[in-house]
């Protein structure tokens, strides 16, 4: 195989802006937020970004699910780039950090800036249930696709989830309380996270008398809506300046569903599952962390509630330490940057009471269900192909 381009490209700088329920805050003012505290930790003034990408853009049929695009942002901050994209139908939220790494690999820019905003849970205070699921006061108005046929049966976003544990639980035998592990542990890690939304104790106990939302995945199976922005710099890596810390992307997964994004990420690279030292999931459903488990080889096919029972093997000092930050189900549902974001924090060692010891050499960092997905593998400075 020629070079991959995956080794030309670096995330060079991190940002998040304040995350929280119902903030009421403007949502371009969040990703300004975010987009400036990325430009600053990656070493660099605006006048140096020459590219923007983001998911899913400025248009998007579900109010709050983007709070920016790229010409917002543009504009605001007076960026001249020289390469843009920004849209809903790539590898998953990390499509747009795919796409970032390719332009920077062909030379078409030096240093992308990709980011990621939302402020659904301001829209659905504001506007109910019709800033979920993009319809009028009547769920059958205003909705087209395989929404006018889910929506008028009151079969909403997570139905589709539970359909998945379901089958899952009955092909495998995974149970509730397996299954809760996933909540649980991401709860214990974002009390380490300042930026979670959720950092009370949750024990078992609560999990198993809460509400259910779509049998078997009650309310701590579904991340929460949330207002915030996160933030990367994708550079070059010949265009870092000296002795700047940075990640590496070692190889990308953007095919269509979870395991063929896992085979091709895998066979973009030297390393093996077996060299992960930590894994931020996608989990806007708790079931979708196992399922991407075992789609990237972390665990055998079928053995993912097994694998996290009673939690030690997926803490912080267990074999393979999940969502460390809290993940989505904790942190918020910030779409697949926040997986991105805290396997960066990690990596660099600045996880504070959430770090994970040693230091970790390599993650990986997921997003997406079905065929809307895409994962990235990332290396700790000095540890790359």
């Amino acid at each position: 195989m020629t070079r991959p381009f995956e080794h030309d490209a670096a995330v060079s700088g991190i940002g998040i802006s304040e995350v929280g329920r119902r903030l009421g805050r403007d949502p371009l003012l969040l990703t300004a937020e975010a987009v400036m505290a990325a430009i600053a930790d990656a070493g660099l003034t605006p006048d140096q970004i020459d590219g923007v990408s983001t998911y899913p853009g400025g248009t998007w049929t579900t109010p709050g699910l983007t709070g920016a695009g790229v010409y917002d942002v543009v504009g605001l901050l007076g960026l001249r780039p020289r390469w843009h994209t920004g849209g809903g139908e790539v590898a998953g939220q990390l499509g747009s950090v795919v796409n970032a790494a390719m332009a920077v690999a062909s030379g078409v820019a030096e240093h992308v800036l990709c980011f990621r905003s939302v402020w659904e849970s301001t829209a659905q205070a504001e506007m109910g249930r019709a800033a979920a699921v993009g319809a009028g006061d009547k769920a059958s108005e205003g909705v087209e696709g395989y929404k006018a046929v889910t929506l008028p049966y009151g079969a909403g976003y997570a139905c589709s989830g539970a359909l998945m544990a379901q089958r899952y639980f009955c092909e495998t035998g995974t149970t509730r309380e397996q299954l809760a592990q996933v909540a649980l542990v991401a709860r214990t890690n974002a009390n380490g996270n300042p930026h979670a939304v959720y950092r009370d104790p949750l024990t078992m106990e609560d999990y198993l008398a809460a509400r259910m939302i779509s049998s078997p995945l009650c309310i701590y199976d579904n991340d929460p809506p949330v207002d915030g922005a996160i933030a990367a710099i994708v550079s070059r890596r010949d265009a870092l300046p000296d002795g700047h810390p940075w990640v590496g992307i070692e190889a990308v997964g953007s095919a269509l569903g979870l395991r063929s994004n896992a085979e091709m990420m895998w066979s973009r690279t030297q390393f093996e599952p077996a060299d992960v030292d930590l894994a931020q999931l996608y989990d806007g459903w708790s079931i979708l962390a196992l399922l991407w488990m075992e789609a990237l080889g972390l665990c055998p096919p079928g053995e993912g509630g097994r694998f996290v029972d009673g939690g030690s093997r997926i803490a912080l000092d267990g074999e393979l330490p999940l969502n460390t930050g809290g993940g989505q189900l904790s942190g918020g549902r910030l779409h697949g940057y926040i997986q991105l974001y805290e396997a960066c924090v990690q990596l660099r060692g600045l996880g504070g009471a959430r770090q994970v010891t040693p230091l970790p050499k390599l993650a990986v960092a997921s997003t997406g269900a079905g065929s809307f997905a895409g994962c990235l593998l990332l290396s700790a400075p000095g540890h790359t192909n």
